[in-house]
């Protein structure tokens, strides 16, 4: 189910930075990506792009997971 962006603390297409690695995905701690889904109070789906454009992966992650990209 979406979330309410106005009681989420990242709305979709914000830009936001992984806070820990997820070896399962291939990605590291300050990977940046960007909210593409909202779930609940604090459910976020991540995307995250490759420097060729590409899709890496897409993540299921929880507010302590991300932090606003600066």
């Amino acid at each position: 189910m979406m979330g309410r962006a106005s009681t989420l603390r990242y709305a979709e297409h914000r830009r936001v930075v992984l806070t820990r690695d997820l070896p399962s995905h291939g990605l590291s701690a300050g990977a940046v990506g960007t909210v593409v889904g909202t779930y609940g109070a604090d459910g976020y789906e991540v995307e995250f792009i490759g420097a060729d454009g590409r899709t890496v992966a897409v993540a299921t992650l929880g507010e302590s997971d991300i932090r606003a990209d600066a």
